[in-house]
């Protein structure tokens, strides 16, 4: 059974960086997309970033320029680094790993918090 592990959360002051990984085990083929959502409470889950197997990116706006996704396809894990952090940016995150013929899975969420 596919399981994504998403790590690297926690609390930075503004301006500050964090690197989120998000590590998918149980599959025997590479993943498709790994993509990075949040979401607030109340709120609806929104893409922040994107990337495919043959290393395509896609970022949302908001964070272009600031956050860098990137893999390592031998582990089938997704790294993202978030830089010059706003409290805005305060939210939980997941992963998301799109696989050939297994669907979509998610991952349990990891706390980001960007104190001002």
């Amino acid at each position: 059974q596919v399981q994504l592990v998403e790590s690297g959360g926690g609390l930075v002051q503004a301006g500050g960086s964090l690197r989120l990984s998000c590590a998918a085990s149980g599959s025997t083929y590479s993943f498709d997309v790994i993509s990075w959502y949040r979401q607030a409470l109340g709120k609806q889950r929104e893409l922040v970033a994107g990337i495919r197997s043959r290393g395509s990116t896609n970022y949302a706006d908001s964070v272009k320029g600031r956050f860098t996704i990137s893999r390592d396809g031998a582990k089938n894990t997704v790294y993202m680094k978030m830089t010059s952090l706003k409290p805005e940016d305060t939210d939980v995150y997941y992963c998301k790993a799109e696989f050939p013929f297994l669907g979509n899975y998610w991952g349990q969420g990891t706390q980001v918090t960007v104190s001002s």
